[in-house]
């Protein structure tokens, strides 16, 4: 028995044409599922990648620019267009966005300049300080390979930090002594009579050197009337590194 408005489903049952072809078809309905809401997985995560990065960005400029105590949170939000609640998420306070700047780019330096002492201590046998320096500051100093606003900025803040009494030590200690260190073991093969503290003196003076070239400040521009340029870093490493070599020689007194 077929009760009034119940709709049969069961072939056996259709007695004319259209009856069949509507009963074929709701034996093959698949309900319509609605659509998930928000982005798919990867692109919400892609997403969340790229307000990373601009926070990041932006939080690089600021602190190059007015250092860590001249930099708040919320100017970061502002500028990067997003909630303080956001910058919070990610980095927790603000040592933690500045600890999370000085990372980013100081991970692709340290990997640069590691492999580079590697390489060329692996090619010869018979280190010698001129070889050291240049494994050691090219890439750094690299024009074709650190461009852009970015780059400048880090390289700003780097000069900035490496010159603050109050906590640039620690800073500089945590995200970039194991290059320095590694500097210092092969040196100390390319010189083997110099003393540790002299080594370390060297170190010092090519450090101010160094981060002063990173600095880009313009200095060298106004001084020599425009026949150097603070932001060819080309120059400053083709000049940098004959003149490291020789002083970690002089002061080391003796020729490796």
């Amino acid at each position: 028995m077929i009760l009034p408005g119940t709709v049969t489903l069961m072939c056996d049952t259709v007695n004319s044409p259209t009856d069949e072809i509507f009963a074929q078809a709701m034996n093959t309905y698949e309900p319509i599922r609605p659509a998930r809401r928000g982005r798919p997985p990867k692109a919400a995560a892609e997403a969340a990648g790229d307000t990373r990065e601009t926070i990041l960005d932006v939080a690089e400029a600021q602190f190059s620019k007015h250092g860590f105590d001249g930099v708040t949170l919320r100017q970061v939000a502002r500028d990067a267009r997003v909630d303080t609640a956001l910058i919070h998420y990610y980095f927790g306070a603000k040592r933690g966005l500045f600890d999370a700047v000085f990372l980013r780019r100081a991970e692709i330096l340290n990997t640069e300049r590691l492999d580079a002492l590697e390489r060329y201590e692996r090619e010869n046998p018979a280190l010698e300080v001129e070889g050291i320096m240049e494994a050691f500051l090219r890439p750094i100093l690299d024009p074709t390979a650190h461009r852009g606003e970015g780059w400048r900025n880090y390289f700003a803040l780097v000069a900035q930090v490496n010159g603050t009494p109050q906590w640039g030590g620690e800073t500089m200690t945590r995200y970039f002594d194991p290059v320095i260190r590694r500097l210092i073991e092969m040196l100390k093969k390319a010189l083997p009579h110099a003393r540790d503290e002299d080594l370390y003196w060297s170190y010092h003076m090519l450090s101010g050197a160094l981060t002063l070239s990173m600095g880009q400040t313009g200095r060298i521009d106004l001084l020599s009337g425009g026949l150097c340029r603070s932001d060819d870093l080309g120059a400053a490493r083709d000049h940098l590194i004959p003149f490291a070599a020789a002083g970690f020689r002089a002061a080391c007194g003796r020729s490796g």
